[in-house]
């Protein structure tokens, strides 16, 4: 029989675990880790349509794409890079052309190509610190949200053999679960600044972090706090049983 204590910290940290699996799906999802702020966009100061039509259908090349986010209030994301562009104009000029989003996501293979240590300039050398870690970012959710279905495995047969021990696996998962969540947003984090020593952004562009971002590093305490209240219950019921069996035995 398992005690009410260990019973509600079982229900917290299952709650808590649901939670960070949806703030990290939704994250890796969504292209609003990073985003860039510059002036409007007008058909008629600007080849607007030139680089959207380079960036969705062009050869992939990190600096061919990067300058566009730049120029065209590009958002960035782990699979996801979208820009803000004027939408189609009609017979009649509009004063103020309505803006839409045209996003394009990155391929397996893509995600796989090494980084630069000139953006663009493939004679430059490989920049392995930059490959590694853009590998690692959209690795590490990945592992992280798979560490978190095996550990709901273990638990649902935990519930099915009636046992309590396999609580402290789901703990351990949880644990090792956070820390990949925590290492995404580092890695992000550390290739954008990285990236920005290699090609700053032109005078007048603003750049700031997005939503996306904040939810996977929201995901990534409350996996911890699940793993903190996965262990506390696997250890305390254990040693109150060795006590109770004790007790027995004398």
């Amino acid at each position: 029989m398992v005690d009410n204590r260990y019973a509600t910290a079982l229900v917290i940290g299952s709650v808590l675990s649901l939670l960070a699996t949806v703030y990290l799906s939704v994250a890796v999802g969504t292209q609003h880790w990073y985003q860039y702020r510059s002036l409007p966009v007008k058909h008629e100061s600007s080849n607007a349509s030139e680089l959207r039509e380079e960036f969705i259908s062009g050869e992939f090349d990190e600096k061919t794409y990067s300058d566009t986010m730049f120029r065209l209030n590009g958002t960035l994301g782990l699979w996801w890079r979208c820009i803000l562009v004027p939408g189609q104009s009609y017979w009649f000029k509009e004063p103020d052309p309505k803006m839409e989003t045209q996003c394009v996501s990155f391929t397996l293979p893509q995600q796989f190509v090494p980084k630069f240590n000139d953006p663009g300039n493939h004679n430059s050398g490989e920049d392995l610190l930059r490959t590694y870690l853009w590998r690692c970012q959209f690795l590490l959710p990945l592992v992280s949200l798979a560490l978190v279905f095996l550990s709901g495995l273990i638990g649902v047969c935990a519930c099915l053999c009636r046992s309590f021990t396999p609580t402290l696996g789901v703990g351990v998962l949880h644990l090792l679960a956070g820390l990949c969540s925590l290492g995404t947003v580092c890695c992000f984090l550390a290739g954008i600044d990285l990236l920005h020593r290699n090609s700053a952004p032109p005078d007048g562009v603003e750049s700031s972090l997005g939503w996306s971002l904040y939810l996977a590093l929201i995901s990534s305490p409350l996996q911890m706090m699940a793993a903190a209240l996965f262990l506390w219950a696997a250890r305390s019921h254990r040693k109150n049983y060795t006590r109770m069996a004790a007790y027995r035995v004398a």
